[in-house]
C-alpha cells in the first residue's frame, strides 16, 4: 500500500480506478492484467519501454478503446456503464499526436472542440477564454495553428484537453520532440495545472517525472511492475539488490571493469561511461558501501589509478526503471522467439 503524495486527497475515493485491464491485438497481449488507482490531486508518472502497453492503457482509461476484460471507472462511474458519458466528461486527453486543424485559428479551433463536446455558445466562449489564459496562449489566440512553433502547438493540444474543464488529465508524451526551452515551459504548465487537476503523465523523459511527479507507475511487457512514490521504490530496490556506488577513475577500462567486479561486496557493474577528458564513470551495486568503498580505494592505490570521485548514489528513477523492467522484458523476448 503506497502513501499518498502531497496534494493528493487520501480520504476521497479514487478518481481513476483500473482493474484487471487486458487488451490483445491478434496474438499479441498488449496489456495483461493492469490495475491501479489514482486519487484526487495526484500527479502520477506513467512509464515504460516502447511497446510496454502505455498508450493502449491510456486509450482504455479515456474510453477510446474498450478492454477485452477488466474495467475502468472515472469518478465512480464505469466507462462501459450507464454513466459512461458523465465519466468521459471528467477526462481531458492529450494524445502523443494531437489531431489539430492547422488551417484554423487557435480560438476558433478551441470553440469547435467545445461545440463537438456539447458546450453551449456561451459556455464555449467562456471555455476558450479560460483555456487560452490557462495555457498562456493570449498572444496567439487569433493566429492560425500552422504558424505556431511545435511547443505552442502542444499548448493548443493541452488547451483542447481542458475545454470542458475536466477533473482528470491524461497526457501522452506532452514534451516529445520539443527543444529544451519548450520542454521546461510545458513542464511548468503541467505543474501549474496539477494544482487543480488530477494528472496521469506518460513520458520517456525520466528527469521530468523525478522533477514533478509524486508517484510513479511502471509498465513492462503489458504488466504493472512498480507503483509508488520514488523514495519508496528506491528504498525497496536497495533493500533487495544493494546500494549504489559511483566511482570515477583514471584507468584502463577493461582492466578496471574486471577488477571492480571482483572486489568483495560488489554485486554488479551496472553502467560504464567515459567523459571527454577520458575519465571512466562506473555505477556499481554493492552489498554495503561503507565496507566496499575502502576496498576500492585500496585497489586503485595498488593499481596506480587516480580516483576522482567515490560516492554513494541513491536508487535513482533510472535505476528503478531498469531494474523493474529488465527481467520481464528479457523473459518476454525469450517467449516471443520460442
Amino acid at each position: 500500500m503506497t502513501t499518498s503524495p502531497p496534494g493528493a486527497d487520501a480520504t476521497s475515493p479514487p478518481v481513476i480506478r483500473a482493474s484487471g485491464l487486458e487488451k490483445r491485438y491478434g496474438d499479441v497481449r498488449a496489456v495483461d492484467g493492469v490495475g491501479f488507482e489514482v486519487r484526487r490531486g495526484e500527479l502520477v508518472g506513467f512509464l515504460g519501454p516502447n511497446g510496454a502497453g502505455k498508450t493502449t492503457t491510456m486509450k482504455m482509461l479515456t474510453g477510446y478503446l474498450y478492454p477485452d476484460s477488466g474495467e475502468v471507472s472515472i469518478g465512480g462511474e464505469r466507462l462501459d456503464g450507464p454513466g459512461r458519458l458523465a465519466a468521459r466528461a471528467r477526462i481531458g486527453y492529450l494524445p502523443e499526436r494531437t489531431p489539430l486543424y492547422e488551417g484554423m485559428r487557435v480560438d476558433r479551433y478551441l470553440a469547435f472542440v467545445g461545440e463537438v463536446r456539447g458546450l453551449s455558445r456561451a459556455a464555449r466562449r467562456d471555455a476558450v477564454a479560460r483555456t487560452v489564459a490557462a495555457c498562456d496562449l493570449d498572444e496567439y489566440a487569433t493566429r492560425r495553428i500552422r504558424t505556431l512553433s511545435k511547443g505552442y502547438r502542444q499548448r493548443v493540444g493541452l488547451a483542447q484537453a481542458l475545454v470542458t474543464d475536466p477533473e482528470v488529465l491524461v497526457l501522452d508524451e506532452p514534451t516529445s520532440g520539443l527543444d529544451p526551452v519548450e520542454i521546461v515551459r510545458i513542464r511548468d504548465l503541467v505543474t501549474r495545472l496539477s494544482e487543480q487537476k488530477t494528472i496521469l503523465l506518460s513520458t520517456h523523459v525520466l528527469s521530468e517525472v523525478e522533477e514533478v511527479c509524486g508517484r510513479v507507475l511502471i509498465l513492462a511487457a503489458g504488466r504493472l511492475v512498480a507503483d509508488g512514490p520514488l523514495l519508496e521504490l528506491g528504498a525497496a530496490l536497495e533493500a533487495e539488490e544493494g546500494e549504489g556506488l559511483v566511482v570515477v577513475l583514471g584507468a584502463p577500462e577493461e582492466e578496471a571493469r574486471e577488477a571492480l567486479a571482483a572486489v568483495p561486496g560488489v554485486r554488479s557493474v551496472d553502467r560504464v561511461s567515459r567523459s571527454g577528458s577520458g575519465r571512466l564513470r562506473f555505477a556499481l551495486t554493492v552489498s554495503e558501501r561503507f565496507e566496499v568503498a575502502p576496498r576500492i580505494d585500496e585497489l586503485a592505490h595498488a593499481r596506480n589509478w587516480t580516483v576522482f570521485e567515490l560516492r554513494h548514489e541513491g536508487a535513482t528513477l533510472e535505476r528503478v526503471f531498469l531494474a523493474r523492467t529488465r527481467g520481464l522484458l528479457r523473459r518476454s523476448a525469450t517467449e516471443a522467439s520460442a
